[in-house]
């Protein structure tokens, strides 16, 4: 059967779909499980979660589901940042907080134990799989992880870091089609070099590294599916998919965007967070373009517009909000995540099907 391999044997799931672990609060407990339920992956976005937190939400996971789940975690990053660069971001960011009656926000460093701190999480709670965005974690990490059954998946946006995954003790690699909806997770070269398309991008993969390889990037039903396993990949991750389902704990007002965009709504900007991510185009992306290339980079950006993405949301100010999205907003659905897989099994199998009666 087609949905039948060495990812779907090894995740211990019935079919090689994955939920992306997108952060900041989309990917619920009920999001995860109802993947896990339905026979995906279903991955807890822990990138901004502090470890009592990403705790609180695995154990909530436990309890709706016994199935398998995984854990996305950001590999830290600590860029330099000088004052001059801080004072003036915020400087540009003081109009937005005067708007929405917040006061001046000062910067503090990023925790440097974060990370170590979650990874203690994901072992203590024996979580089934841990997931890497931005870089690749350190050797004695990964084998910590593995020493404990736990599998491990990097991402990779060029053949070159799809190989450097393999070589660092990967189990698998996500394999992030410039189509992908949130943060670019380029880590060795620049952003531009690295929007190579999933349909280019996935092949090449495939034939450098022996790991097996998910496909993401645009990815939004069964024919995403089939085609990203006729190119070679074992598995598909999608993320802009499950945005807009019931269990998603995207605002509506994302939701609502996603369903009513077009593809050509769809831009790349570091903005709210420094670090390139796709979405859709309003008016603070609008207005920070020409100054995107002086602002810190992430995650100190992120940092001092996570107040103005905040109360915008509250606010019902959705030209102020970080929307992500992929490339096909037109294929969105506002449906529960069961249906969501249940059509893409029925329509990959159909599709199957039609093609071996052809031949």
């Amino acid at each position: 059967m087609w949905f039948e391999n060495k990812v779907t044997e090894e995740l211990k799931i019935n079919y090689p779909i994955i939920q992306a672990g997108m952060a900041g609060g989309i990917t619920t407990p009920e999001l995860v499980a109802a993947v896990s339920n339905a026979g995906g992956l279903g991955t807890l976005g822990a990138g901004y979660l502090s470890p009592s937190a990403m705790s609180e939400s695995i154990q909530k996971i436990k309890k709706l589901t016994t199935n398998p789940f995984g854990v996305n975690i950001f590999i830290p990053e600590f860029p330099d940042v000088s004052d001059e660069q801080l004072e003036k971001s915020n400087r540009l960011l003081e109009p937005f907080r005067k708007e929405l009656n917040l006061s001046s926000k000062s910067f503090s460093k990023p925790s440097t134990s974060l990370f170590n701190e979650q990874i203690q999480v994901v072992l203590e709670n024996k979580v089934p799989v841990c997931s890497f965005t931005f870089g690749i974690p350190p050797k004695e990490t990964i084998q910590q992880l593995k020493k404990e059954q736990i599998i491990v998946i990097g991402t990779a946006t060029t053949v070159k870091e799809a190989i450097l995954n393999e070589e660092n003790g990967m189990d698998m690699v996500v394999v992030q089609g410039s189509e992908s909806g949130g943060h670019r997770g380029t880590f060795s070269g620049s952003f531009e070099n690295a929007m190579i398309g999933t349909m280019a991008l996935v092949p090449q993969v495939v034939d450098q590294v022996s790991i097996p390889v998910i496909a993401a990037g645009g990815i939004m039903d069964g024919r995403g599916v089939l085609a990203s396993l006729v190119l070679g990949a074992n598995a598909v991750q999608m993320g802009t998919a499950f945005v807009t389902s019931l269990e998603s704990g995207a605002t509506e007002h994302h939701k609502g965007a996603i369903l009513n965009a077009t593809e050509e709504q769809l831009v790349v900007t570091s903005s709210f967070s420094g670090k390139p991510a796709r979405g859709i185009q309003n008016q603070f992306i609008t207005e920070m373009r020409k100054h995107e290339s002086s602002l810190p980079g992430y995650p100190v950006q992120n940092t001092l517009t996570k107040d103005i993405r905040s109360e915008a949301a509250k606010q019902n100010r959705p030209e102020w909000l970080s929307m992500w999205s992929g490339q096909s907003p037109r294929l969105s659905q506002k449906r529960s995540v069961k249906d969501i897989m249940d059509e893409i099994v029925v329509k990959v199998s159909g599709q199957v099907e039609n093609i071996s009666k052809k031949y």
